[in-house]
């Protein structure tokens, strides 16, 4: 019988982990954030009332065991002039089927169906969740965007209402084998799956290992200045009685011409690896060389740290 993972994630980072982990005989489930409020997203959650599909759309083309054009087909985004401009065909299908089934769940279900998705994608909630940041300087501000955008270190977050979450998310927390906390944002893409009372309380009457998979870059207005043992404190904050048992780090060299890029274009620098701080957090830590270089960027290597992870879990 296959060992039940759940990743608590959205974005970038959970679609290119659940890439690699489709590949291993685990029962995959995704609970991932709906609070994304830009762009195509933006404009569908404000024109229908529904939750970000932006990120469930990134995790089920990854998901996705058709033919490769179908994935290529929900990223598709239109370049026009009319209203469709920069929508993602993705979205509109999620806009549509939510439309049509009554509910996001009911219609990433029908999409499943048609793209053979290899495990579940479930949103947190239901409801057109607003997330709201509270800064350094004690100020707030209101929507994911908003708070990406804003030059200012986040000290907390939390939902302007509290939401209801998913029934499906807490019963696959709670049966559980392993819990992973996904590289991504880690305010706006992993913690705001931990503000919710209902899902620690499912990790914590679960017996599930909890392993989080650490990015390889800080995060401008989020991480700054982030080392390992940083960004381990800021989850465990968030966590209830049960902690980050492993981290997953990156140990391989990144190319110089990578780091001058990202620092340069993107205010981003690599996460240092500060061995005592984390010893002191007492987690287990799993170091490898991950870089993969791909079209010009740089991004875990999918297969590898799957590898990794299945490792763990069998143990």
């Amino acid at each position: 019988m296959s060992k039940k993972v759940v990743i608590l994630g959205g974005g970038t980072g959970a679609s290119t982990l659940v890439s690699g982990l489709k590949e291993f005989p685990v029962d995959l489930s995704v609970v991932v954030s709906v609070c994304d409020d830009g762009k195509s997203t933006g404009k569908l959650r404000k024109e229908f009332d529904i939750p970000a599909v932006g990120d469930l759309r990134k995790v089920i083309a990854s998901l996705s065991e058709t033919e490769p054009l179908f994935e290529k087909l929900l990223e598709y985004r239109f370049d026009t002039t009319s209203d469709l401009n920069g929508h993602a065909v993705g979205n509109l299908l999620l806009a549509a089927l939510c439309n049509i089934t009554g509910n996001m769940s009911d219609g990433i279900k029908s999409l499943s169906k048609v793209l053979n998705i290899k495990g579940k994608v479930l949103p947190l909630t239901e409801d057109n969740v607003v997330l709201m940041g509270k800064m350094e300087d004690d100020s707030v501000v209101e929507g994911e965007h908003n708070i990406t955008k804003s030059k200012k270190k986040i000290k907390d977050v939390f939902y302007k209402e509290n939401p209801t979450i998913n029934k499906e998310v807490i019963a696959n927390i709670k049966n559980s084998d392993m819990i992973i906390l996904s590289m991504g944002s880690l305010y706006t893409s992993i913690a705001c799956n931990l503000i919710c009372s209902d899902v620690i309380k499912a990790i914590d009457s679960s017996n599930a290992k909890i392993l989080y998979v650490c990015n390889m870059f800080t995060q401008p207005g989020e991480t700054d200045d982030f080392k390992v043992s940083d960004h381990v404190k800021v989850l465990n904050h968030y966590l209830g009685k049960r902690k980050i048992d492993t981290v997953i780090i990156n140990s391989g060299n990144i190319p110089t011409h990578f780091m001058e890029k990202y620092s340069r274009e993107e205010e981003k620098e690599p996460v240092i690896i500060d061995k005592e701080n984390i010893n002191k957090l007492g987690v287990r830590v799993i170091k490898d060389d991950f870089v993969k270089i791909q079209n010009e960027s740089l991004k875990h290597d999918n297969i590898k740290l799957s590898l990794k992870i299945f490792e763990e879990l069998i143990k």
